[in-house]
């Protein structure tokens, strides 16, 4: 079989010697690090391009790591065997530099380095140690920068291997923690001290927010007026869930007489009735009442002091002043928006499931009214009638919203400003989130407008400079335009973010009807959960049949099964357990094609966001090519975009499909029927999406909540 180096001669012949020799050094010397071709292509791959001088495309350049990764595997042992070789003879540090500069600079690929060894800890204690050499010439030597490349590069990938290793070994996996660092600003701490800052704005300047050693935000401001509804927006994994943390924690300075209020975790489970969970939030109103019940015992058993009826007045003046008579009503009105009945609301805290629960936190929010409100993805946990109730009810909030939420209607309903995090920024937009795309979109043709025009005005004055350069004549004026280049801002090209793609594998082939049928299917529960179980066949109906196509081959896809992955483990590795005997490029391909690639397949999954954490759960669910895709709630902590793609990616598709979403503008861009799941009953809505929100909204009339 063809080394590297008969590989390298044959598809570039035209490489010349340092280049051929660097080259075949990081193979050999960092190739049993090489954990996969996309490795590989990453050290060598862009090189390989600039040399083929555009004669050899992607897919060619690709081709040929693919043949090189090949051979490192398979003649490891053999690559190790030849890589070192004890001269007879040691050799003098004095004979190696003498005509060749500095020696741990200029010694690559002669120096064999052991794992985890630099050169210039393989150099340490020359004197008494002899050196190991590859067999190579004195013309294959190469330039200190590309050593230090490559032996940065070997080093990483030698750390992140031993890294991996210690955390398999070390049991469970200890996540990074956020941080978060602000510039001080002495007018705010003189302010803030002399409790001169009446204002309920939020101005947070100059502040760093890292996770780990990923770098999330760098000298960001962050501005919310009082008053107004933020939606903050930006792909996966960029920091968005972290930031809301840092401002709850107060990691970010916060004037203190702003009250904050982050809905992040669900109701504690206990004997309390769900309504007097909500109450219990006003803290003011429950302190009140507290003390008049304690001082109405006193005066009743004849142990008062006679000062009780003052205060009592004082306490029924501040109720009153509070409207504490009219809070049940308000906290029962906000209940039954987020879909609690009457008996739930008496229902205690540990009789309802972990999404009910988080409702009951939404709902203590809501009554508490904080002055800054966060919301984190506040539609998760919502049907769609829940959720048409909480844009009205927020489009009269009074105070300051900031709401992380990939639900673009929910956004146009309640924002009023939108914040884009990007590129380790923020960039705020006024207006919905529609507005904020046009808005957007016009930016960056500006931007590449002004930056390409820049670039022509740069060259016609190089132009120039180049022509008159040695003119004596012109030198004066050389110097000028010289001196106009340097003047002029740096402008970059528009920095577009990539399109995310999502590829469903096609196991589609033609059945005869039915594919998959009910018929008079009895109760056996109450609701959709139900329902899917019986399609699935992991339930027997109480009546009635199920029938399935004996080729048919189902995908279910939960958020259960997000909270199901193994965290311990990286996305490659939980791949390998499920679907043994393929190789790792098979597996990385297939997380790949959801956007989980590179550092992110062999990271922990513990470390991943959640819309990472979905994205690794569409590649376990379709690496055995499923031909009917049952998908249940599946753009739960998608970013926009990906929701997009993964809309796009059903409408290829050409099997079956069965969707259950709260996300309005996903189902009109994927279904074609929509059905109706409630009070026991499956009922089909002829009139689409907007036939549905028509007899939701003819309900919030008939209830008194529009």
């Amino acid at each position: 079989m063809a080394s590297c180096a008969d590989i390298l001669r044959s598809e570039f012949p035209d490489l010349d010697g340092e280049l051929f020799a660097y080259v075949t050094g990081i193979l050999h010397g960092s190739g049993a690090d090489f954990e996969s071709v996309d490795e590989l292509e990453e050290a060598v791959g862009e090189l390989l391009r600039e040399v083929s001088q555009d004669t050899k495309d992607d897919g060619a350049i690709r081709e040929i790591c693919q043949r090189l990764f090949n051979t490192l595997q398979l003649d490891e042992g053999q690559a190790q065997r030849c890589s070192q070789v004890l001269l007879d003879a040691p050799i003098q540090l004095s004979q190696i530099t003498d005509g060749y500069g500095d020696t741990s600079a200029d010694l690559l690929p002669g120096l064999l380095l052991k794992r985890g060894q630099t050169s210039s800890q393989a150099f340490g204690g020359f004197a008494e140690d002899a050196l190991f050499f590859k067999l190579c010439s004195v013309s294959q030597m190469v330039n200190a920068k590309k050593l230090e490349k490559a032996e940065a590069r070997l080093k990483a990938k030698q750390d992140k291997r031993l890294e991996r290793d210690s955390l398999k070994s070390s049991g469970p996996v200890v996540l990074e923690e956020a941080s978060a660092s602000q510039a001080s600003s002495k007018k705010e701490t003189r302010m803030e001290s002399s409790g001169k800052n009446k204002s309920y704005d939020v101005r947070i300047e100059n502040f760093d927010v890292s996770f780990g050693e990923r770098v999330l935000l760098t000298g960001a401001d962050l501005n919310l007026a009082f008053g107004r509804r933020y939606g903050l927006v930006g792909r996966n994994g960029l920091g968005k869930t972290t930031l809301l943390k840092m401002i709850a924690s107060q990691s970010l300075r916060i004037p203190s007489h702003i009250s904050i209020l982050h809905v992040e975790q669900e109701v504690a489970g206990d004997e309390t009735p769900a309504l007097q969970s909500v109450l219990e939030c006003d803290t003011t109103r429950e302190s009140l009442l507290r003390e008049e019940r304690d001082l109405t015992a006193k005066i009743s058993s004849g142990r008062g002091e006679g000062t009780e009826g003052a205060r009592l007045s004082e306490i029924y003046a501040k109720l009153e002043e509070i409207e504490a008579d009219k809070a049940p009503a308000r906290a029962s009105v906000i209940l039954a928006g987020l879909g609690f009945n009457t008996k739930m609301q008496q229902q205690t805290t540990k009789e309802f499931s972990g999404g009910w629960r988080m409702r009951l936190a939404l709902a203590r929010a809501l009554f508490a009214r904080p002055d800054l409100l966060l919301l984190d993805e506040p539609t998760n946990m919502l049907d769609v009638r829940a959720i048409l109730w909480l844009e009205s009810y927020l489009q009269t909030w009074q105070s300051t919203i900031l709401v992380v939420s990939h639900d673009r209607n929910f956004l146009n309903a309640v924002a009023t400003d939108i914040i884009h995090l990007h590129s380790q920024r923020l960039d705020m937009y006024r207006g919905d989130f529609e507005n904020f795309m046009k808005i957007k979109e016009e930016r960056l043709k500006n931007q590449q407008r002004e930056y390409e025009a820049q670039q022509q005005y740069r060259e016609h004055i190089q132009v120039f400079i180049d022509r008159f350069r040695y003119n004596a004549n012109r030198a004066s004026q050389v110097q000028s335009k010289l001196k106009l280049l340097e003047k002029l801002p740096v402008l970059k090209p528009v920095d577009k973010e990539s399109e995310v793609i999502i590829r469903f594998p096609d196991g589609f082939e033609k059945f005869s009807p039915p594919i998959l049928q009910l018929d008079e299917v009895g109760e056996n529960g109450a609701g959709k959960s139900t329902m899917l179980k019986i399609l699935m066949g992991e339930l027997a109906p109480v009546r009635g049949i199920r029938h399935a196509h004996r080729n048919l081959k189902i995908g279910y896809f939960s958020q259960h099964h997000v909270d199901q992955l193994d965290l311990n483990i990286s996305a490659v590795e939980l791949l390998a357990r499920k679907f043994p005997g393929k190789t790792e490029e098979e597996y990385r391909h297939q997380l790949g094609s959801y956007g989980i690639s590179g550092e992110l397949a062999v990271r922990p999954v513990a470390s991943l966001s959640g819309g990472q954490k979905s994205r690794v759960a569409f590649a376990q669910m379709t690496m055995p090519c499923p031909n009917f895709y049952i998908l249940d709630e599946p753009t739960n902590h998608l970013d926009m975009e990906t929701i997009e793609a993964l809309a796009k990616a059903l409408n290829k598709f050409r099997g079956g499909v069965i969707l259950v979403s709260h996300d309005e503008r996903f189902i009109r861009l994927v279904c074609q029927e929509l059905w109706v799941c409630e009070n026991a009953t499956v009922t089909r809505i002829e009139g689409g999406f907007d036939q549905y929100r028509d007899i939701l909204k003819e309900q919030f009339r008939k209830e008194g909540f529009l």
